[in-house]
């Protein structure tokens, strides 16, 4: 294929190389069908989400930048696959595999879109700035609604602990916390006095 400059070439094969997102299968399963979401399936959810939940934010935030850092925050499982929240063993080398893969990633487009990009997936990362905190709490808000609403789904599959998800939930207390009355009652509705499912 050619392209008119060099520029567009590397923007074009970075676009082509995103559309892998579609292709990385999450654990959690889509709402109305009995299959696993995708990533680009959950980064566009996500993205929704934030932009009906930001009413329930404590504080204002830049809602085009919260938008941005969603948009590229899973860029990364292209190389590095989806890491289950709750698999302990995988989460130890995550950091490693996704650093290395935004290198490569971002490494397609021109040295400047390159650089954004990469200091977007590392506010994200970083989770301090009030943009990358509401981003993660909707992180969360979007696999516990999907959860759920699919009879326990990867809580149930994969024998999570009530404390566990409570654990993983504290972005939205902190954030959103109109929303929390919300998990505890979802999450009394399922586990009860049990830890697990």
């Amino acid at each position: 294929m050619h392209f008119p400059t060099e520029r567009i070439a590397q923007q074009m094969t970075f676009l082509a190389e995103a559309d892998k997102l579609k292709t990385v299968l999450r654990q959690t399963l889509v709402i109305c069908a009995d299959r696993q979401e995708n990533t680009a399936e959950h980064s566009w959810h996500l993205i929704l989400a934030a932009m009906v939940l930001s009413e329930y934010l404590v504080a204002p935030v830049n809602l085009l930048q919260v938008v941005k850092l969603l948009t590229v925050h899973d860029l990364v499982e292209i190389d590095a696959g989806d890491t289950f929240a709750y698999d302990a063993q995988a989460n130890t080398t995550k950091l490693e595999r996704e650093q290395a893969a935004a290198e490569r990633i971002f490494g397609l487009l021109p040295t400047d879109q390159a650089s954004i990009l990469k200091e977007l997936w590392q506010e994200f990362e970083a989770d301090t700035s009030p943009e990358a905190q509401f981003a993660n709490a909707v992180d969360r808000v979007q696999p516990f609604l999907q959860n759920s609403l699919t009879d326990g789904g990867t809580w149930k599959m994969h024998l999570v602990q009530k404390e566990q998800v409570l654990k993983r939930m504290q972005p939205v207390k902190r954030t959103l916390p109109e929303l929390w009355p919300w998990i505890e009652d979802t999450l009394e509705s399922f586990y009860g006095n049990k830890e697990s499912l």
